[in-house]
């Protein structure tokens, strides 16, 4: 058995680290000259959408790996160059650098028979491997909105957002209302001449702390197995006692019901709204040079507008023919296993309410037992059948959009995988 792992990030990284362990024979590709992929600010692989102010927005204890925490003296919530530092020790205490190849690109991988891959990578060589773990990420490919008209200002995706200095006096539009969104408002609000964002249909907006404890620390079990009801009902509760009703910001309330979409989480957004830093917008319904026509149809001039509008999951290195992902739609078991292909499987492509790196490094123990054959799928039939249950589950719980195709709930999912682990499949037969 001889694995090919694809990228070094932080999926990368628990995934060869976890192999290691298990005992399996690996290589691990990284593109740049750094692991932490997204969290390696000016990552020389070109790929990182981290902006110098960036702090994560799950708390240091969500986010550490389970055997290796964030030190103590980390804040809650730590700047990307601590990620960056965690990573790097996280790295150098397991001893899996030396098992990375930097500066070395997976151009192409093929199937040629079963269970064997021929990897074509950037420096001409060309290998063959029992098993590819995909692991390159999504949040690296931008997602372009179409609108009519021409704008003659400055554009850019926020992926490419680095510093406010550049934006200083300028008026800006910021079209979309997540995280990233909502992070750059706030940050250009204190350099930008005017800091307007454009929403479909507004977000709930979620404090990072919720009575001074870290949000995510109140989700914990059990609520985080409570029906869907009560966890509304309590988040509902805590948002209106500790902020109050966000329209009284500024903020529209959404139609859909909380829990329905992808949190938007600031400590700071509905205070720069209520101070008339930031203000809300509706839908765009066209441009016109620099003028930009809401659907209310209110104009306002603009000099630069910033989409923070998703990202598109994309694997460059496969033909289209042998797997190819149109509107972020993913068809894996559990989000890691392609049950059309042998030994192909995928770290770290879900978006959790909570932090990717603990889901990711079960992923990792599970494929691990997989290789291993210390565990065993269950027949293809009943994959492809728990796949359309779940897609219907995420239709019917998430509003329907490219954004929630790989949403997960943090606790629940994490059962599911180490249920596979612990399964009745565990047992090798005779």
């Amino acid at each position: 058995m001889k694995v090919c792992i694809i990228g070094a990030g932080s999926s990368g990284i628990v995934t060869a680290k976890t192999l290691s362990q298990s005992g399996i024979d690996f290589d691990c590709y990284e593109k740049g000259s750094f692991i932490g992929g997204v969290w390696k600010y000016n990552n020389d692989n070109d790929l990182s959408s981290a902006y110098k102010s960036l702090h994560i927005n799950t708390s240091k204890q969500m986010m550490s790996f389970s055997d290796f925490p964030m030190p103590n003296n980390y804040p809650d919530y730590p700047h990307h160059s601590l990620i960056f530092d965690y990573f790097n020790e996280y790295v150098d205490y397991f001893n899996i650098r030396k098992s990375i190849q930097f500066n070395t690109e997976v151009e192409k991988v093929e199937k040629i028979a079963t269970s064997e891959y021929l990897v074509s990578l950037s420096n001409k060589k060309q290998i063959i491997y029992n098993a590819v773990i995909v692991c390159n990420g999504h949040h690296w490919k931008p997602k372009h909105p179409n609108f009519e008209g021409i704008f003659n200002g400055k554009t850019l995706h926020a992926h490419f957002y680095k510093t406010p200095n550049e934006f200083d006096n300028m008026r800006v539009l910021i079209v979309g209302i997540g995280n990233s969104a909502v992070d750059i408002a706030c940050e250009l609000s204190t350099n930008a001449k005017k800091v307007v964002i454009s929403t479909r249909s507004s977000a709930y907006i979620i404090p990072k702390y919720l009575f001074g404890i870290p949000t995510d620390h109140i989700s914990k079990p059990p609520l985080a197995f409570f029906p869907l009801e009560i966890q509304r009902l309590s988040l509902k509760t805590a948002l209106l006692l500790n902020s109050g009703n966000q329209e009284n910001y500024g903020v529209p309330i959404p139609k859909r019901p909380l829990l329905t979409e992808h949190p938007t989480i600031s400590q700071d957004f509905l205070s720069k709204v209520g101070h008339g830093k930031i203000k809300v917008k509706g839908n765009i319904k066209r441009f016109n040079q620099k003028e930009v026509i809401f659907e209310n149809d209110d104009v306002e001039e603009f000099d630069t507008i910033i989409f923070a509008t998703g990202y598109q999951i994309s694997f460059p290195f496969f033909d289209k023919n042998f797997i190819s992902i149109k509107d972020n739609d993913v068809s894996f078991y559990h989000k890691v296993v392609a049950t059309e292909h042998a030994n192909l499987f995928f770290i770290g492509l879900l978006q959790p309410l909570g932090a990717i790196m603990p889901l990711a490094e079960i992923q990792a123990k599970w494929v691990s037992k997989l290789l291993n054959k210390e565990v065993i799928l269950p027949p293809k039939e009943v994959m492809e059948k728990t796949i359309k249950k779940d897609k219907l589950a995420m239709e019917k719980r998430y509003v329907k959009s490219n954004r929630h195709t790989i949403q997960v709930d943090f606790y629940p999912y994490k059962k599911i995988i180490e249920d596979e682990i612990k399964s009745k499949r565990s047992f090798r037969k005779n």
